[in-house]
């Protein structure tokens, strides 16, 4: 069975979907609970949702996970449920919007969710035609603020990136591992050198370093999401020239790319993000994964709907989901229970839970100009 580093219910299986979809910007952190919250809840209230899927169910990925936290809710007795696969292709996209127009007519449903950054454009529109309709986004915040109505539920990335950083600093000297090097060498391959990516890589810089102060990383970006060629590129580099041993991919499908490499060479791991990759894979990719980084979508809907029993409500706000409210975590089955050592499950399980009690506070690369030129400082002093 599944065992996800997470405190709340593991339902996450997702898909490396666009890591990267959501812009930086100010959120309520959620972890400080109802503060910034309105009280306006019932709680014991069942809800009617409508869960808009811009894709297929299937896909060991964001919809999974999201429709699996439903299910879940829905078995609790604290929702009813109705889900529409409208399909992902480019001929299903003006379905998107006419599924949202009539669901959002028919005045039936207290919650519409949707998600990823596929679908802010036609959700502003709709939500801002239906201001008594409430909607819910995951993984965007595009137009956070824009409706009083939605409420966007985002992931700490650099939380997420710190648990990643232990993991591979403590793997990339561990040379009783095939492929791996005694050099304290790790990669990274972004998609865009922005805040959000870069949120991602401060806490992987942070976290690696709490394990050993002179680990080097090997930065680059691919400046988009789907360009695996040049991710294999960066790969084959990072691995031949730099001696690299593990690589993050966090630049959407681009990042496979890097993958790729460290199949090609034999020389090197792949870690994934966003969900667990050594299962939508093929696999032979699925072997070289070491783990994957996770955004738990099921988990933050069971925490949105455990506000909403508090009377706590974030509407036109972002929520920020971290460790504490399952909102992210790392895969610990598979390929990561296999090789990683003892030592080195401890020391993840020691960075989450430092991370919980506050003794250690990640930073973050989003939120002003300062934090955004921090980690580009820090990412060229650990340059190999």
């Amino acid at each position: 069975m599944k065992k996800f580093i997470a405190l709340a219910l593991a339902l996450a299986m997702s898909l490396s979907l666009a890591a990267c979809g959501s812009k930086g910007g100010s959120s309520s952190s959620a972890a400080s609970g109802s503060a910034s919250a309105s009280g306006s809840g019932e709680s014991g209230k069942v809800y009617n949702v409508c869960n808009l899927v811009n894709g297929n169910l299937g896909d060991k990925s964001f919809f999974d996970s999201a429709e699996a936290g439903l299910e879940q809710l829905q078995a609790d007795g604290r929702i009813t449920l109705r889900t529409i696969q409208m399909g992902g292709t480019d001929e299903d996209k003006p379905s998107w919007l006419s599924n949202l127009y009539e669901v959002s007519e028919s005045g039936e449903y207290d919650l519409i969710v949707c998600g990823t950054y596929q679908m802010p454009d036609y959700l502003k529109e709709v939500a801002s035609q239906y201001p008594d309709q409430k909607y819910l986004i995951y993984d965007d915040n595009t137009y956070v603020g824009a409706n009083d109505n939605v409420v966007n539920v985002t992931f700490k990335q650099n939380d997420l990136g710190y648990l990643m950083g232990v993991f591979a600093a403590c793997m990339t000297t561990d040379t009783n591992v095939n492929n791996i090097n005694p050099d304290a060498v790790l990669g990274f391959v972004g998609g865009v050198d922005s805040p959000v990516i870069n949120d991602f890589l401060y806490g992987f810089i942070v976290g690696a370093q709490s394990v050993n102060p002179d680990v080097k990383i090997d930065t680059r970006y691919t400046n988009d999401y789907v360009d695996t060629a040049i991710a294999k590129e960066y790969g084959l580099s990072m691995i031949n020239d730099n001696k690299c041993d593990i690589i993050w991919g966090v630049a959407g499908n681009a990042g496979n790319g890097a993958a790729e490499a460290a199949l090609e060479t034999g020389k090197a791991w792949f870690l994934g993000v966003d969900s667990d990759q050594e299962l939508t894979f093929s696999s032979d990719l699925a072997a070289i994964t070491l783990t994957s980084g996770l955004k738990n979508i099921g988990n933050a809907l069971i925490w949105f709907f455990d506000q909403l029993d508090e009377g706590n409500t974030y509407w036109g706000q972002e929520v920020n989901l971290g460790i504490a409210e399952g909102g992210v975590g790392i895969v610990t089955d598979k390929n990561y229970d296999k090789y990683a050592s003892d030592e080195t499950k401890a020391a993840v399980e020691a960075a989450q839970q430092a991370i919980l009690d506050g003794s250690v506070t990640v930073p973050t690369a989003i939120g002003s100009d300062e934090a955004a030129q921090a980690v580009v400082d820090l990412r060229e002093a650990v340059r190999p």
